[in-house]
């Protein structure tokens, strides 16, 4: 797998040791990410990135951040890359600092990397216990404190699954772990709503704005609408599920828990729409 890294105005080894081991994005994961899906051989959507990634860093607090600087080490890794990538992952993650929470200012460290890694092409997802915790001061942001997705994720893969589908604290449908999920019933498409806790995903918000254009009978669900039960009724084959990410586009979720699910036609016209967006524009401006 072929690996590259650009960090703080340089292309580097892939292993090179260039982050202090008292650097607040180490030891208490004080920081933000994003992860750009490459298309023709460059970003996609790379403005929405560029304006969730500001988002999140004024939401926790750390310095403002020039976006070129940024913007400037995706075009040196994209070039070094040689058009073999598949995805870009930003980080922006707090310097030096105290061993404790406590935050003093410091220059935040940049990280670029892309890769070549294969994406996935379909997905099999498993329920899980745990919830989402829609009263989090880290809601709606892409934050680099990714412990418990990642027990999630390993969770999901011990059982033959490549994702999670989660309940928030109130027990509504919320997310995945990485995605956001969609469900066709009743004869349209309904996702939660950002009020769930879940990430306002670049994806999502392309594929109800495109979906609509298109025609779709597509909607954010009102507030507690979507309980998690209805993922009784897409393992027992009466409605429908997807994910979307910006790896993923609209992914039908093909299995649940082990069994097979029903295509929804409407998803899968959601997913020709996406692709024809995508092939379309290729950074769509961010929604007003």
């Amino acid at each position: 797998m072929t690996t590259i890294v650009w960090f703080e105005g340089k292309i580097l080894p892939p292993n090179t040791n260039v982050i202090s081991p008292l650097a607040h994005g180490f030891t208490v994961g004080d920081g933000v990410f994003e992860t750009i899906a490459m298309r023709r051989l460059e970003p996609f959507a790379l403005q929405r990135h560029m304006t969730r990634l500001q988002d999140s860093l004024a939401r926790i607090g750390l310095l403002d951040l020039d976006p070129g600087i940024v913007v400037g080490g995706i075009r040196a890794v994209v070039d070094a890359g040689q058009g073999k990538l598949t995805r870009l992952r930003v980080t922006v993650a707090g310097g030096p600092g105290p061993l404790g929470t406590e935050r003093v200012p410091a220059h935040p460290y940049i990280v670029v990397a892309g890769s070549d890694s294969p994406l996935r092409k379909t997905c099999e997802a498993v329920r899980v216990p745990w919830r989402r915790n829609e009263y989090s001061p880290l809601v709606g942001i892409k934050a680099t404190s990714w412990g418990d997705q990642v027990l999630i994720r390993v969770h999901a893969n011990d059982r033959g699954a490549d994702e999670a589908l989660l309940a928030n604290t109130q027990g509504h449908l919320c997310e995945g772990t990485g995605t956001n999920v969609f469900i066709e019933m009743n004869g349209e498409i309904v996702t939660p709503p950002l009020a769930s806790g879940c990430l306002p995903g670049i994806a999502r918000s392309l594929a109800l704005e495109w979906g609509a254009a298109a025609g779709l009978p597509i909607r954010a669900a009102d507030a507690g609408e979507l309980m998690y039960e209805v993922l009784d009724e897409v393992f027992q084959g009466e409605a429908s599920a997807a994910v979307t990410s910006v790896t993923r586009g609209v992914q039908p979720v093909a299995t649940l828990d082990g069994a097979q699910c029903r295509p929804g036609p409407l998803l899968a016209k959601l997913r020709e729409v996406f692709e024809a967006g995508a092939a379309r524009e290729q950074d769509p401006p961010p929604s007003r």
